[in-house]
């Protein structure tokens, strides 16, 4: 028997190599573990033994990646996509569950595999299951996080991530009398409710006030050992209630996530916890007998294949039911067909309970290994595969394209602004100011209504090589990226050399580090971040498209020496970070109609709400076009007009209900006595 050092080591050598693998194939680090631990498990080389020592190292990259979930778990986050989270999750997931047992049933007809109905829904459990890590990562790099599809597939993760708590504690219930599931389920759910008192309303109280204290020492070490004992102590807690230790761990993560510590945690154990959650997945590889999966080949494939059919079915027609195109329907079928990191954690729990044949088992494993070996390569070719299936994904971004065409067709040595966020708009209101005609395109559907009702040209695209040459790059003077990730970045850059080779092209960065990829990859000029970053930015697009130098220095003289007030506020984006912030300006566009409250009230009536009034735009007789109105005290509103709001977001919102509120008359009738 190898001791515990031996198996570390031979965990860690594999760990590097398996890494190293996936990294020179383009591949998630995740399939290198699940290959090396194939590679090295007792039923391959026999390297590493198939241990209770092993099975305890993998439980703790359970604990820490639930820590980590709890740490970017956010209430108001939840509550902005609740919608998805809670009606496209729930019914993904239980649908997936509930199919899985007439599935089973229809299965006998073709391998001879009889399964009771609990062994099939704790399957359908499991089957439910995502790969967070694949398909975040593949859809940050195809710069489509923001887009509705990827929307789609945030949330549905998000609710996976949330239920595999409970579907952990349901599980081993399932297979008893109905009477033992429902005492079973109560009693977790008294232990849930006892450890979530402790936890929220003791633990909450002393959070903050000990985090406080230890970071007041100023020491790396003492804070790291303090995160490490509060995410294993939480574990410690639900373990001794007889709860998983992965509850704990999620519950730690969502305590220490309310206070100011949450980035400097989540920054501190990144690395410890991507090694934890590695040594998992090998210890997941080491279960697949390559020999009996050689020799169920036949079961492997049908398993693959029926499963990602199955789920893309599912998930496709969920999203049509919850108002998505079919191409967006598709696109989020191919993202969550495959299986996921909590499937393997759900498969290892019904192996423990003895529910399945160790070679039907083996089989399931080695398909959802093969699912998530083809799903960067689904998701890469999503679209391509969307434009196939869909007659309608045809039309619809031919819409988009004219759309786009439309916008730019007059604009001629014009700005491209690819990101319509805060740095995007302040940018466009520099150009706005100078008369110097721009296009924006921006993949947030909600931003690009309200920001182009308020007069802004802005256009929803993403910053791809059609939608581009749509907007015009041939004809562009300058081209201006405000991504945050520096991924897609790059990916634009590299699309707008091969299209206008030589157009000047200023990019928005964060550090040193991330000025030089991006200026590697062809960026003309890198600038700074937040406020500063807009105006220098700005600078440099009106001096490019030939502003006199003195008129561009006066303009960021301008903006400095009012502290940006002429920028602030921006249309926000609902996942966007520090939408949630209170305190923040922001700017909001209505369109008032007949009986809204707001109609025949004059500005200054708006303006004793504690909102400023940005602008008026208003149809004037004969014309199809809004006309921009100067804004005074006297002005009355009317039906129709588009009214461009800016304060903080709870006085926002208040005058917006006001504003917006609908009268209803009612006719009076008099009856004679």
């Amino acid at each position: 028997m190898p001791s515990i050092l031996q198996i570390i080591l031979t965990f860690l050598a594999c760990a590097l190599g398996g890494v190293l693998l996936a990294r020179f194939f383009k591949l998630p680090s995740i399939l290198g573990y699940l290959l090396a631990g194939l590679a090295i498990g007792p039923h391959a080389l026999g390297f590493a033994p198939d241990s209770e020592t092993v099975k305890d190292i993998a439980e703790f990259g359970v604990v820490f990646l639930m820590f980590s979930i709890g740490l970017e778990f956010n209430l108001t986050k939840l509550m902005t996509m609740r919608h998805i989270v809670f009606g496209f999750g729930v019914s993904q997931v239980f649908l997936t569950m509930l199919l899985a047992i007439p599935a089973g049933y229809l299965m006998r007809f073709i391998l001879p595999i009889v399964l009771p109905w609990h062994v099939l829904f704790a399957l359908g459990g499991a089957l439910a299951m995502s790969s967070t890590a694949i398909v975040v990562k593949a859809l940050t790099e195809k710069g489509e996080l923001d887009t509705q599809h990827g929307k789609n597939v945030i949330g549905v993760l998000l609710f996976q991530d949330l239920v595999v708590i409970l579907l952990l504690i349901l599980i081993p219930s399932l297979g008893k009398n109905p009477g033992d599931i429902v005492f079973a389920l109560s009693i977790a759910g008294i232990k849930i409710t006892i450890a979530l008192v402790l936890i929220f309303f003791v633990g909450q109280k002393i959070f903050s006030s000990w985090f406080r204290i230890v970071a007041s020492f100023r020491s790396q070490e003492l804070f790291m050992l303090n995160v490490f004992l509060v995410a294993i102590g939480m574990s410690a807690i639900t373990y001794y209630f007889g709860l998983s230790m992965a509850l704990g761990a999620f519950m730690a993560g969502m305590l220490i996530s309310e206070t100011p510590y949450r980035y400097q945690v989540e920054e501190g154990i990144a690395s410890f916890r991507d090694i934890l959650l590695g040594l998992f997945f090998i210890t997941v590889g080491m279960m697949v007998d390559v020999n009996a999966v050689i020799k169920e080949l036949h079961l492997v494939l049908f398993l693959f294949f029926a499963a990602l059919l199955f789920k893309f079915i599912i998930i496709a027609s969920l999203a049509r039911r919850f108002g998505s195109s079919s191409g967006v329907a598709i696109r989020t079928g191919i993202c969550l067909a495959q299986a996921g990191e909590f499937g393997f954690v759900l498969i290892n729990q019904i192996d423990q309970l003895d529910w399945i044949d160790p070679s039907l088992s083996q089989a399931v494993l080695a398909a959802m290994l093969l699912s998530m070996l083809v799903a960067p390569i689904l998701i890469q070719y999503s679209n391509t595969i969307a434009l196939r299936l869909s007659k309608n994904e045809w039309f619809s971004q031919s819409l988009d394209l004219t759309k786009i065409v439309a916008q730019s067709i007059q604009n001629d040595q014009h700005v491209i602004i690819c990101g319509f966020g805060a740095t995007g708009q302040h940018v466009a209101t520099i150009l706005e100011n100078e008369g110097i005609t721009y296009v924006a395109l921006d993949s947030d559907p909600t931003r690009v209504q309200q920001a182009s009702e308020a007069g802004r040209s802005v256009v929803y695209g993403a910053c791809n090589s059609n939608n581009l040459i749509a907007a015009g790059i041939v004809r562009a003077k300058a081209i201006v990226v405000t991504f945050r990730s520096v991924q897609e970045s790059i990916k634009v850059i590299q699309q707008i050399e091969e299209l206008n080779p030589g157009i000047p092209i200023l990019v928005r960065a964060r550090d040193d580090a991330e000025m030089n990829k991006l200026i590697l990859a062809g960026a003309t000029q890198v600038v700074p971040e937040k406020a500063e970053g807009s105006v220098m930015l700005a600078a440099q697009v009106l001096s490019l498209v030939g502003v006199p130098l003195r008129r561009v220095m006066r303009r960021a003289s301008e903006a400095r020496e009012d502290r940006y007030g002429k920028l602030r506020g921006y249309f926000p984006s609902n996942e966007e970070e520090g939408a949630d912030d209170v305190d923040a300006i922001r700017l909001s566009s209505i369109h008032l109609k007949t009986q809204m409250n707001g109609v025949n009230k004059s500005l200054e009536w708006v303006e004793n709400l504690g909102v400023v009034v940005q602008n008026v735009r208003r149809k004037l007789d004969g014309q199809k076009a809004y006309t921009k109105l100067e804004p005074s005290p006297e002005l009355l509103l009317e039906s129709e007009d588009i009214l461009v709001l800016s304060g903080n977001v709870a006085t926002l919102h208040q005058a917006e209900k006001l504003i917006t509120k609908v009268i209803k008359f009612k006719a009076k009738i008099r009856v004679k006595p």
